[in-house]
């Protein structure tokens, strides 16, 4: 593993937009009658179900004395803060005080949080803007194979979710960061992608051939020595999603490589800021091979969480301790042809979120 040193940063603005939808928590790791925590955006919220399965969402913070709520415990769907006993029903509001003559004071209420639970996925609304359920991407081929074809993880990462963006948004580090199981023969370093681009989506594609195809796919084309023809295409999505399909095939037909044509998978990265420094990292990956084989899915899985963690991980948070601001253009990067959905990403995010302050 490498080392991730330490280095003081500057003061540096807001690079995240709140008005939008951004992922909590994996569906599973909410269950049951467990209260779950997480820091969203600088703010601590506290997520846990109703009896009859619905999500909630509210600020983890009693408005009495400032105690963390998930410390407290369920009374129905009600929590109770652990301090003194205030209740507060799933709309925040304070529905039991059991100090002095009972009355509820007026203040005591939490905010809560507009939730949407879809692809394998708790989603949240932060901004104090009305949640817009159209603001959500469509990502439903992750959830149109067999459940055993899907899975996924998540990892907290120390970096500005920025930099996670890049990483992805710039695939020519494969071949230079990652080893033989995704190895793509050094095919993607020279080649400029093709970008397109509106104000709220970036898209990178790549097309190659290489001997012998990506270890992925390989032994699933009908000669796993020989050579085959890949496409990979990214498209990020704001404010923070990216929609990864990569596949292979040894056949011969005209038009455009996709996700049906050949052996292929679907991947979802998104990252959730958890302060400007540190970030949620949420991973979900779809196969449309071996679809039924629920061993094979677990084993995929982990095998996609390890390379994030032992491979990509730790270089990203050297880069973020390494800049020592978030501010990327102020340290006056040199650019290069690899450079370009990522730049296109960080001026497109850096206008919405210029524009969502300025309105603010």
């Amino acid at each position: 593993m490498i080392e991730v040193k330490t280095i003081e940063f500057k003061n540096t603005k807001r690079t995240f937009l709140t008005n939008a939808w951004y992922v909590a928590a994996i569906s599973t790791d909410v269950e049951g009658e467990k209260l779950f925590h997480r820091t969203i955006l600088n703010k601590p919220v506290l997520i846990y179900r109703k009896i009859n399965g619905t999500p909630i969402a509210m600020l983890d913070r009693c408005p009495h004395r400032f105690a963390p709520l998930h410390l407290g415990k369920r009374v129905g769907d009600d929590i109770s803060c652990l301090y003194h006993a205030l209740q507060f029903d799933c709309e925040g509001q304070c529905t039991h005080n059991p100090h002095g003559n009972g009355l509820i004071p007026k203040a005591a209420k939490v905010p809560t949080f507009s939730l949407m639970e879809k692809y394998g996925f708790i989603w949240i609304w932060i901004g104090d803007e009305a949640a817009d359920p159209s603001k959500l991407p469509d990502y439903s081929m992750l959830t149109n194979g067999h459940s055993n074809s899907v899975g996924h993880t998540y990892m907290h990462v120390k970096s500005n979710y920025q930099v996670i963006i890049d990483n992805v948004m710039d695939l020519s580090h494969v071949d230079h960061v990652h080893g033989e199981i995704i190895s793509t023969r050094g095919q993607l370093t020279p080649q400029i992608p093709k970008v397109e681009e509106s104000s709220t989506h970036v898209k990178a594609s790549w097309k190659w051939k290489q001997t012998p195809p990506i270890m992925i796919f390989s032994n699933f084309l009908p000669k796993p020595a020989e050579e085959a023809k890949h496409f990979v295409q990214v498209t990020w999505e704001a404010p923070s999603h990216i929609e990864l399909i990569i596949g292979a095939t040894q056949e011969e037909f005209d038009g455009e490589l996709n996700f049906h044509n050949t052996t292929s998978q679907y991947d979802l990265h998104t990252t959730t800021p958890e302060t400007e420094d540190t970030s949620h990292y949420f991973f979900a990956t779809r196969r449309n091979h071996l679809e039924e084989d629920a061993d094979f899915n677990q084993f995929k899985i982990k095998a996609m969480h390890d390379a994030f963690e032992m491979e990509d991980i730790p270089i990203i948070e050297n880069i973020h301790t390494n800049m020592g601001t978030t501010d990327f253009f102020s340290l006056d990067p040199v650019l290069m042809s690899n450079d370009i959905a990522p730049v296109k990403f960080r001026k497109s995010l850096s206008k919405l979120v210029e524009k969502e302050i300025n309105q603010s």
